[in-house]
């Protein structure tokens, strides 16, 4: 019936800031960076996909039932830096101002959040891309109505995965990503694996025994050394696994699946692209919105 974009907004907002110089500020000091990658992330997408709607979702500051099951869960990741909370909420202005609709959960993350509202749309009998640089949404990938536009780098570097391209990716295919991901580990959570166990022995032995079940079940077959770090490392994988399964069941009552087309505000973007000084953005964004089969005319920011 139609084709949505789910979209990672913290993910999306981070690459951004990483991506370009913190030294983009308007003439009164703010720093503009990673509101300004991301707004750009956002006209591409749009623009490439054309999609009929779209959702972000964000994480909040509240602990989740992964920290609660996990002190460690990504203990090792420092605070973000000022100029990026500052920022934040700029993202948030921007996609007011497009009339994009966000939604955020207290003790849930934007992946779960992104997991229950793919069941909600595939069961509408729609297709969804969900748009991230979090290697966690594989597991959701789903022929042919599920697929992953990963964000590899900068701003418009993007692969866009099907069940195929996972598998070509990981060596597993997507049903089989959280069991790899809970052997292999995850060190940008914090997120040990077990030892000696890196991406090729992982995909290996996940093929051949079909998971940790299966692994753990035949670990006498086993070279002497494998044997040892896996019986010794069975509770962490186990763990592992139920904390990197993505939730499916999050509270969404609050998101319109019927409304998620775009709907901007020409004046109020106009008068924020004025104020963060996007001289060229405006009219890639209405490119974009063009795409999508809207036809407000937003323009270059006044000089």
């Amino acid at each position: 019936m139609g084709t949505y974009l789910l979209v990672d907004g913290n993910s999306l907002t981070y690459r951004a800031f990483f991506a370009l110089p913190t030294d983009m500020a308007t003439a009164s000091g703010q720093v503009t960076n990673a509101v300004f990658g991301f707004t750009s992330m956002l006209a591409y997408v749009l623009k490439e996909q054309a999609p009929d709607g779209i959702l972000v979702t964000f994480d909040r500051p509240e602990p989740t039932f992964r920290h609660e099951a996990e002190p460690e869960y990504k203990a090792q990741r420092q605070a973000a830096p000022d100029i990026l909370r500052q920022q934040m909420g700029l993202v948030r202005e921007v996609l007011d101002a497009l009339g994009v609709t966000t939604v955020e959960v207290a003790g849930w993350e934007a992946d779960d959040l992104l997991a229950t509202a793919t069941d909600e749309l595939v069961g509408r009998g729609h297709d969804v891309i969900i748009v991230t640089g979090d290697r966690d949404s594989y597991q959701l990938v789903s022929d042919p109505h599920v697929r992953v536009l990963y964000n590899k780098r900068g701003v418009s570097d993007y692969v866009l995965y099907d069940e195929a391209g996972i598998e070509d990716r990981t060596g597993v295919t997507p049903d089989l990503y959280v069991q790899y991901a809970a052997l292999r580990g995850d060190n940008s959570d914090n997120l040990p694996g077990v030892p000696g166990v890196g991406e090729k022995t992982a995909a290996k032995l996940i093929n051949k025994y079909g998971g940790l079940d299966g692994i753990f079940a035949n670990v006498a077959e086993q070279t002497p050394k494998l044997r040892s770090n896996l019986e010794e490392n069975e509770e962490r994988a186990r763990k592992n696994l139920d904390l990197m399964a993505l939730r499916h069941d999050a509270p969404l009552g609050a998101v319109d699946f019927d409304s998620l087309g775009v709907q901007p505000d020409g004046a109020e973007v106009k008068r924020l692209f004025d104020f963060l000084e996007f001289r060229t953005l405006g009219t890639r964004v209405s490119e974009a919105l063009e795409a999508m089969g809207g036809s407000v005319d937003l323009g270059p920011a006044e000089e």
